[in-house]
């Protein structure tokens, strides 16, 4: 003998229980507020941008955080912050680019969701960077060549770093919605193991 009702209860409270975390990492203009953006329309989830969460939290620009406080303190402000939006439900995070490297917090979006590393390539990261209206504290005054130069060698030490991320997600130059589409379909598969 089956009870709907009952039947539905159970359906709607496994819902409820099965949470989404998504991590959104890489450089710098990779597009990860772009994509966390649009991810978390097509996947019906909350979004949160960490570099702004933190802006709103402080007060401050990040640029303002770096020159006045230093980049050690920036990086531990970020740390605090990961800490506390890693307990935050359905929701996609999309996280600055340096977030990852520090305080050992890519094991930390390792364990509590699923990280996707945008995946972007080095000279598509400096035109992108080239022409950005966002003033990024570690670029100071890098253009042309001696920017491209900045970005490979940060990489070196990046990629590793965003290479342990559970899922890659390659862009050459535009993400289209089918491409936004299909990293869902991924999620909601690995959501489903």
């Amino acid at each position: 003998m089956e009870f709907p009702e009952i039947s539905t209860y159970f359906a709607g409270l496994k819902i409820q229980i099965s949470m989404k975390r998504i991590f959104l990492v890489g450089y710098m203009c990779a597009g990860k507020t772009t994509i966390g953006k649009s991810l978390a329309i097509q996947m019906n989830l909350n979004y949160i941008d960490t570099d702004h969460f933190i802006e709103n939290r402080y007060r401050k620009r990040i640029s303002e955080i770096f020159a006045v406080e230093g980049e050690e303190h920036f990086r531990e402000i970020e740390h605090r912050i990961l800490l506390e939006i890693s307990e935050y439900e359905d929701i996609v995070i999309s996280t600055g680019g340096g977030l990852p490297c520090f305080n050992d917090n890519m094991t930390i979006m390792n364990n509590t969701g699923v990280t996707v590393y945008i995946e972007v390539p080095d000279e598509e990261l400096a035109g992108r960077l080239g022409v950005s209206k966002n003033v990024r504290p570690v670029l100071k005054s890098r253009k042309g060549s001696e920017l491209v130069d900045f970005v490979k060698d940060n990489l070196i030490t990046r990629k590793p770093v965003y290479e342990r991320a559970k899922i890659r997600f390659h862009v050459e130059k535009r993400v289209l919605k089918s491409d936004i589409e299909c990293l869902a379909q991924e999620l909601e598969a690995i959501k489903d193991q």
